[in-house]
């Protein structure tokens, strides 16, 4: 069995105040869950958020890392650093990267292997827009996707791996992924792994998640769905109750 995995991410939000006062409030709502909880925060608050979730059941994640030890990368972050602050997750290649600061599948595929190399674990982001959606070039892209960032990484360090999918074209445009809709894309995901490793990696070790606003009303409805690992949060981790009721859909 593949053990569910939800993981909230801040995106540029929140203080350090904010950090104290939410992860105050989310400890004891999600001390017995089932499912593995996640924060991905922004860099200024990972030494807090590290401090507060210590001896809890939650995990620390960042929202990225440079596949560079150290150098002139003005504005980047190492894998050291974050491993220094007890950070364990990385989100790699979100949409948001790709659409505003250039993010590519050769820098996502150079960042994930930088990740695996240092121990972190990354939760890598692949997903389609509306117009490659409607197009029906979407299952072309998300193989070609996941098989590029995957480049380079063995059988044995996929249980290591997360990717979290997400459809651009449900986010901000009107338009929703059915529960169904969302299994039977990451059942197109879940395939290309088999054919790039085999069957028994994609099936007990690769975990996969659904990114298209999941929330306290779809979560239990989406993580019924066979192939639907867990679901990378975006608005509804900002608020406890609200991320605690995904985590324990």
């Amino acid at each position: 069995m593949r053990q569910p995995i939800i993981a909230g991410n801040w995106k540029m939000n929140n203080t350090i105040k904010d950090t104290k006062a939410l992860l105050t409030d989310l400890i004891p709502l999600v001390a017995d869950s089932k499912a593995e909880c996640v924060v991905c925060v922004p860099y200024t608050n990972i030494q807090t958020a590290g401090e507060m979730i210590k001896g809890t059941n939650i995990k620390l994640g960042a929202e990225n890392v440079h596949w560079a030890d150290k150098g002139a990368f003005t504005g980047e972050i190492s894998a050291d650093m974050l491993l220094e602050l007890g950070v364990e997750y990385v989100i790699i290649g979100h949409s948001e990267r790709r659409q505003y600061f250039g993010e590519t599948d050769e820098t996502v595929n150079k960042r994930v292997l930088q990740a695996l190399k240092k121990g972190l674990k990354p939760i890598i982001c692949v997903g389609e827009s509306l117009e490659e959606r409607e197009s029906g070039v979407y299952k072309t892209l998300l193989e070609a996707q996941t098989e590029k960032a995957l480049a380079g990484v063995t059988s044995d360090e996929l249980d290591k791996v997360v990717i979290a999918y997400e459809p651009i074209w449900a986010i901000g445009t009107g338009k929703t992924a059915t529960a169904q809709e969302a299994n039977d894309t990451i059942a197109i995901i879940r395939n290309k792994v088999a054919e790039l490793y085999c069957k028994n990696c994609a099936q007990n070790k690769l975990r996969i998640q659904y990114g298209g606003s999941m929330n306290p009303k779809n979560a239990s409805e989406l993580m019924a769905m066979p192939e639907i690992d867990g679901g990378l949060i975006g608005g509804a981790s900002l608020k406890a109750e609200d991320f605690s009721k995904v985590v324990k859909y």
